[in-house]
């Protein structure tokens, strides 16, 4: 059974890392001020993540002196490392997938805009591009498919 802790603590977590977010999204915010909120939202991220990560060595130190052997690495904190692995392979190549789409892609209709015979060629470096968001999800499958 969960505790109150458990439940409403990722959750307290969560609100004090997006507060400062939100007077940027209203629109209320000038530049210097939104300078200031976009700081202290990573710095309160950064807080977080360091307080999950002291509480989860602890956790693995208290489960390290206890356990004699492991046969496999089901629901262990390498399986756990595993899937974020899996999850940071497919996010990092999804977003430099964006941006080599973003860069790729203007230049691609600019290029047929001057010369409609360009579109072969131009497309050819916007699918190239997609495809490391491909890879990157390969990548993460091979992963999983280790686990």
């Amino acid at each position: 059974m969960l505790t109150m802790m458990e439940v409403f603590g990722p959750l307290l977590v969560i609100a004090l890392v997006s507060l400062p977010i939100i007077p940027i999204l209203s629109g209320k915010v000038n530049a210097r001020n939104a300078r200031f909120r976009v700081l202290t939202q990573v710095s309160l991220f950064a807080a977080a993540f360091i307080a999950v990560m002291v509480f989860q060595i602890n956790g693995m130190v208290t489960h390290a002196a206890g356990e004699v052997a492991v046969t496999s690495i089901t629901g262990t904190n390498a399986q756990g490392i595993g899937f974020i692995a899996a999850a940071l392979s497919t996010s990092a190549s999804a977003i430099a997938a964006g941006f080599a789409v973003a860069a790729a892609a203007p230049a691609a209709i600019g290029a047929i805009s001057e010369n409609p015979e360009n579109f072969g060629k131009a497309m050819i470096f916007v699918a190239l591009a997609e495809g490391v968001a491909i890879y990157g999800l390969l990548i993460s499958i091979l992963i999983i498919g280790k686990l």
